[in-house]
């Protein structure tokens, strides 16, 4: 499902534990880190998406967390062009997120990264929330910089310098 502007709907999840950091996932097979994410189905609501997406990228259900918050408003990034297939680049340009922050409240050992049959992750550790952006992929680094100034008020956490400068992307 692609919108008219050739973004694919799709959620974030930033999910912190007790100490507020944050997990990250390493992408299988590769040397990059970066935060839940996947597509919304048709006729799914974000909030669905995200429950769904947690489970089969890390293993929990519901049960194991709680939402503190969400973005108010689709984060947009653009996937380059060498790794959109031919025959969508006329129709494709990337993905529209919404992001949620959500806090652990089950256990460290509650988190699986087997339970989907095509696993995303191969590996896992908890971060600064403020992670290096140079570990998540550069064409993503906008769109998790946004998500993190938004949310790092329901944490009670400062902005960070050279994190807050930030152009807000809306569906307006």
């Amino acid at each position: 499902m692609i919108d008219g502007d050739g973004y694919r709907p799709n959620v974030g999840i930033i999910l912190c534990n007790k100490a507020n950091r944050v997990f990250l996932g390493k992408r299988l097979g590769e040397e990059s880190w970066q935060f839940p994410q996947g597509g919304i189905d048709q006729g799914e609501s974000p909030e669905d998406a995200m429950f769904r997406e947690l489970e089969e990228e890390v293993g929990l259900k519901k049960r194991h967390v709680e939402i503190l918050a969400k973005t108010q408003d689709w984060l947009r990034y653009d996937v380059p062009v060498k790794w959109i297939k031919p025959e969508r680049r006329h129709i494709y340009k990337g993905q529209k997120q919404i992001w949620f922050l959500l806090r652990l409240v089950g256990k460290d050992s509650d988190v699986s990264l087997e339970k989907n049959k095509s696993p995303e992750f191969d590996g896992w550790r908890w971060g600064d929330y403020w992670v290096p952006l140079n570990s998540i992929i550069k064409f993503k680094r906008e769109v998790y910089r946004h998500a993190l100034v938004e949310l790092a008020p329901h944490l009670k956490l400062p902005v960070v310098e050279g994190y807050k400068h930030v152009q807000k992307v809306s569906d307006n």
